[in-house]
């Protein structure tokens, strides 16, 4: 189990009141219903719950891959102060993409490694997208270093220049933790991050998303239904018809 957050930590993410409606041949199809939710730095926080509840949405929403219908997603970032109990619900599309690049990093449960990029390369893309072309050239050696140093903390620092095709589902998966980490991001969403691995491989996916937490100080939102992995949270969150049972 994870060391619970201290009370005094400070609010990183606050979710208010959200509501997410889709409209699939003129019926409007409610996902989320008023979800209200705090964040702390650093915490590692599991939503559980049936398919189909609004766990993936929520949490596409709060990393700005998906916008809500109505809410706000307040969000007071430790290394920006522009930042500071921003409504990131409310800005463009460009400053979105800024913010998501710079400040979250995502593990998704089919890894989403670019086939045609070795996997350093793979890790580098966090990177690539933050700067442009004249910078990135400028930087690469110190910016390959630190990609090295995530693989090789991660377990794969070996399979480097392989394509992500000669990798392992768990391999694959540490490599997407990797390059999630690689802009230093406050808060890792990772969505069913062991669905697609053995319980075996799926165990050190556990203890490496616990390590990382303690050493980095990383917060981590687990969308699972993989109880194992809920266990490692700080605080447990079952979401129902699209909000928390607590509400």
């Amino acid at each position: 189990m994870s060391a619970s957050p201290s009370p005094n930590e400070p609010t990183l993410y606050s979710v208010r009141n959200l509501h997410k409606e889709y409209q699939m041949q003129g019926v409007t199809v409610p996902v989320l219903r008023g979800c209200d939710l705090e964040v702390k730095h650093g915490e590692i926080l599991s939503i559980i719950g049936m398919s189909g509840v609004g766990k993936t949405t929520l949490l596409n929403i709060m990393g700005l891959l998906d916008n809500p219908t109505s809410g706000e997603l307040i969000y007071s970032s430790g290394s920006d102060k522009e930042l500071q109990n921003c409504d990131l619900a409310g800005l463009g599309l460009s400053k979105k993409c800024s913010i998501r690049n710079r400040h979250f990093g995502f593990v998704f449960q089919f890894y989403h490694l670019l086939p045609d990029l070795t996997v350093l390369e793979n890790v580098l893309l966090p990177s690539m997208i933050a700067l442009s072309y004249g910078k990135y050239t400028s930087q690469r050696s110190r910016l390959e270093k630190r990609a090295r140093e995530l693989l090789d903390r991660v377990g794969v620092l070996d399979r480097s220049e392989f394509p992500p095709s000669r990798l392992s589902g768990g391999e694959r998966q540490r490599v997407a933790i990797a390059r999630a980490l690689m802009n230093n991001p406050e808060l890792v969403f990772c969505d069913e991050p062991t669905g697609n691995l053995d319980t075996s491989t799926g165990e050190r996916i556990h203890e490496l998303i616990l390590e990382l937490n303690r050493e980095l100080d990383i917060g981590f939102i687990l969308v699972t239904h993989d109880q194992g992995l809920a266990s490692l949270a700080s605080r447990i969150l079952t979401m129902r018809d699209g909000r928390f049972e607590d509400q």
